[in-house]
């Protein structure tokens, strides 16, 4: 359930360094070395934003980004290309392009614009979720109790995120082991692995004196509501 970003970049080598540095920001990234490989997977599937080379084999980037904002597909778009052209980026941007970059650019400032566009670019109720004085933001894998940072290992934020996702709906062990451990079909049950990471996340979120956010539904999974389920 993390931010998923879809890296459309013929050159393998740079392709390997974006998936490299974005994976580094807790980032879930899908690389697609073609435009149509591109094509499909960003109308095929869910993600929060594209990298899009111009100049790639098949379909390029232009033609990809005209055609995704023609079938109304909003994702925020970050053009990445070898063209410094004023009309290259002007007539990306026309054609819907939320932000252009350069080649060669440096990768603090491609992650800082990641990070804008994220912010910008879905609803903030998308990336940012709260419950109480309980909140997360999914830019900046932040979690906060009362104005309080909470001390969160990835396990627990991406738990805590998926819990969030389902506020006030009841998830399985089940669910848990094939949406946030990738495991559905591992031959011994994680019953007990999710049980701890549940209870030293509960440890964090809802320490002494504070009210209880995480539940436990005996015999049926787990809830973040406020108030008893």
């Amino acid at each position: 359930m993390r931010v998923r970003v879809l890296v459309v970049e013929d050159e393998r080598k740079l392709a390997q360094v974006l998936a490299s540095a974005l994976q580094a920001e807790h980032y879930d990234v899908v690389i697609a070395p073609t435009g149509e490989d591109g094509f499909y997977r960003a109308n095929a599937e869910a993600f929060d934003l594209v990298l899009l080379d111009l100049m790639l084999p098949g379909r390029n980037g232009l033609e990809i980004l005209h055609t995704l904002r023609s079938r109304h597909v909003q994702t925020p778009v970050l053009i990445l290309t070898a063209r410094d052209g004023v009309d290259d980026r002007v007539r990306g941007l026309d054609l819907g392009a939320d932000d252009y970059l350069v080649k060669p650019f440096a990768l603090p400032e491609l992650l800082a614009r990641i990070r804008a566009l994220l912010r910008r670019g879905r609803a903030s109720d998308i990336l940012r979720f709260k419950v109480a004085d309980l909140e997360i933001d999914l830019v900046t894998r932040r979690a906060t109790r009362a104005g309080g940072t909470l001390d969160l290992t990835v396990r627990e934020f991406e738990l805590l995120e998926y819990l969030f996702r389902h506020q006030g709906h009841v998830v399985s062990r089940e669910m848990l082991a094939r949406e946030v451990w990738k495991e559905p079909r591992r031959a011994t049950p994680l019953d007990n692995v999710i049980d701890v990471q549940i209870t030293r996340l509960r440890k964090k979120v809802d320490a002494e004196g504070a009210r209880r956010l995480i539940h436990t539904v005996r015999g049926v999974g787990f809830m973040l509501r406020e108030g008893e389920p």
